[in-house]
Parts: structure tokens; sequence; C-alpha cells
């Protein structure tokens, strides 16, 4: 039998029964709807994590004070020696492959503005801290390193920060401002950069020079709350890191098997722990809603028993009439596979939609791609054979004389 004249028995078939046929491929349009949405919504996160991330700046270390262990006694976090500005100029004098580095001193508190007043987070950093951070101004300029020497009163805000204390026709730039009751100069505003992958607003942000806020905001403190470094290059981001790793070890003098009073973060590090925690959600939740997909091809399965049932007689018309076993085979098989294939190609569209409704109802970040849909597509056509398999074989497997006989 001719696979046209297959096709053709076989659109027939379904188009007798719209309405069970449709009711069948609901199984596999709503399987693949989920799986395209699911992996959407997986791999939108996953992107918008992964840009949150390169937003931390470039080729970016993080040097953080932690607890220490000295012959198997673990003590707490702040315990040990802090880092100090020694480190600072020591990274920087000593770390080849260290291109910039900044201590940063953070505190929080109201800054008000005329009548105006705001809560945001204040940082002390060195200039090349925007180098660093890969931060650029919208207006106005950076604090200089004299300004850092002579601990200037000065600083730069995030537009958040310029929303809540001035309205649309006033410059900031110029602007005075307070905290904690000592009077600041705004000499620049940061460009906008919105939320972070951790939901907080990167705008709502005051920088000043290290040393005003180090000296005049935390009663000038030795200790160094963060240290935020970059490398020269991105290939040398691990170098970097073990290069400043091996200069603390050495200022500390910490033995080799002592636990290092400090934790060495780099991007590198945070992007494969992010990445390795996205794709573990993203195979969750392709196999949660593949189990649509499993639901309907038993479904597929269900239906096509029913037919064989149903289509006894004719089926031993056909084969007295000389249509071979294979010839049943390929007519029941390609009717499964024909209500996946519809039911794919409906659920391709219902899940590009839905993923569509997600971005403009829920604002979350989705990411359609070609492999998702072309790996939905194809799990949907295997389902088809899979499940099309046994009521093919039964329907090619009949006696002709008994189907004839059947009532």
């Amino acid at each position: 039998m001719k696979f046209l004249n297959l096709i053709i028995i076989a659109v027939r078939s379904l188009n007798k029964n719209k309405v069970r046929s449709l009711l069948t491929m609901l199984g596999i349009i709503i399987g693949v709807a989920s799986v395209i949405a699911m992996l959407a919504i997986g791999q939108g996160s996953r992107k918008s994590i992964e840009d949150q991330i390169s937003n931390l700046g470039t080729n970016v270390i993080m040097i953080f004070p932690g607890a220490s262990s000295r012959g198997g006694v673990s003590s707490a976090a702040g315990s040990a020696v802090s880092l100090d500005m020694e480190d600072v100029i020591s990274i920087s004098n000593d770390c080849p492959s260290v291109k910039y580095v900044s201590p940063v001193a953070r505190t929080s508190g109201q800054v008000i503005a005329g009548a105006r007043n705001w809560n945001t987070q204040l940082y002390g950093i060195y200039p090349e801290y925007l180098e660093i951070r890969n931060l650029e101004l919208a207006s106005g300029e950076m604090f200089t390193e004299t300004d850092e020497r002579r601990a200037s009163k000065v600083c730069i805000i995030g537009e958040t920060v310029v929303e809540n204390l001035f309205d649309d026709y006033t410059d900031p730039i110029g602007q005075k401002i307070r905290i904690k009751k000592i009077p600041f100069t705004i000499i620049g505003v940061l460009k906008e950069r919105g939320q972070s992958s951790m939901g907080s607003d990167q705008d709502d942000i005051l920088m000043a020079p290290f040393s005003t806020v180090q000296k005049r905001m935390r009663g000038s403190r030795r200790d160094i709350q963060q240290i935020y470094a970059s490398a020269q290059t991105e290939e040398q981001i691990q170098d970097a890191s073990d290069e400043i790793d091996e200069l603390l070890r050495q200022r500390m003098k910490l033995a080799k098997n002592d636990d290092a009073p400090y934790m060495i973060r780099t991007q590198t590090e945070i992007v494969e722990m992010f990445t390795s925690t996205s794709d573990t959600m993203i195979v969750l939740l392709a196999s949660i809603a593949s189990i649509s997909l499993i639901v309907g091809g038993i479904g597929i399965m269900n239906i096509m028993l029913v037919s064989v049932t149903e289509r006894t007689r004719e089926i031993g018309l056909r084969m007295a009439i000389g249509a071979r076993g294979k010839d049943i085979l390929r007519q029941f098989l390609l009717e499964a596979v024909l209500l996946s294939l519809i039911g794919g190609i409906l659920g391709v569209g219902l899940g590009t939609l839905s993923s569509t409704l997600v971005v403009k109802l829920m604002g979350w970040p989705v990411l359609v791609t070609s492999y998702s849909i072309i790996l939905s597509f194809s799990f949907a056509t295997v389902i088809g054979v899979f499940f099309g398999w046994y009521p093919a074989k039964k329907a090619a497997n009949l006696i002709p004389m008994d189907a004839l006989r059947y009532e």
C-alpha cells in the first residue's frame, strides 16, 4: 500500500472522530506547551542570572574576612586577624596579575536633602572601584585620588536616590546632602542598572571616598569589610586569585594546614555555581513537564486500542482483499504519529504564547530557544511511535476470518 494512501486513510479516520481526536491530542498539546514554557522560564532565569553576574564587573575577585582554624580549632568569623589597608597596598603592589584593587567600607543611613530624606546604602571605595565593577556615570564626575587622601566629603549617587531626594527639575550635581549630620556634595550620578538577580535595587546606593566613610562614618576603624580586585585579563583570574591567597597567607603567617581567616571568590566561581544550580532547576522543570507528555502518550495508546476494537471488521475486510499485516501496522502507527505531530505543533504554539504571557503578566525573564522547541517536538513524535506501536501491532496480528466474524 502506497504511503500516500496510508496518510489519506489515517486522516479520514481521525476526521471521523474529531472531538475524540482533539481530546486525545490534548495531552500532547499540554505536555509540549508545558515543556517549552518550563524550559523558557528556566533558561530565562539562567540568562538573567548570568547577565547580573557579568554586571559585577570586569574579572572580579572578592576578598572577605572569614572564620579561621589553627591546629584544628575553629574560631568564629571576625575573631581572626582582619583585613587591613596594608593588605590592600600589598595586593596592589605585589600581585602582577591584579589590575585594580579597592577596599570597601559599607554602612547605611538616612540621607537628607532639604525637606526630603531617604535611607540608603553608603559605600566607601577607591575611584578604581568603578572600573572593577564596570560602573559608569550618567552625569558629573568621579571623585579622585586627591579626594581619597583628603577624606573629602564628596559623593556619587544612584538613580533611586536621585528620584527620592530631588524633583524632576533639579540637577543633583552640586547639591548638598547630609548623612549622619555630615554634609556631602554630590559630584556624580551613576547610570541606572536596575534590580540584581537577588532582587535588590542596584541604584539605591551612595558612594564616597573610602577614607571619608572609614574615618567619619565607621569611627576610624582599621579593619576592612571587603576588598574588590580585578585581574588583568579574564584568563588571569585564577592566577590573580592564587597570588592574592599566597600573599595574604605570607602576611598572616599561616601554616600550610591552617584555614585562611578570609574567603576569596572569583567571578568564574560565582558563574559556575549559579550555572550548576540553574541547570539542575531546568532539568527538574523539564522532567515535571515531561510527565504530561507521557500521560498524553498513554491517552493515545488507549484511544488507538479502542479504535482497533471498533474497526476489527474493517481490518479483516482489508486483509481479505489483499492488505498485508505490515500495511495495517503502518496505517495504525501512522494515525498515532499524526495525533502526536498535530498535538506537538499546537503545543509549540501554546507554549510560545504561554511564555509571552508570563513575561507580560508576571514580568519573569523567559527565553524560548529553538533547542527547546525541537526537543519538545521530537519527544512528542517518539511518544506517538512508542505508545502507538502496541495497538498497531495488535491490529496487524488479527486473523482475517476472526476479524470478519467479529460483532
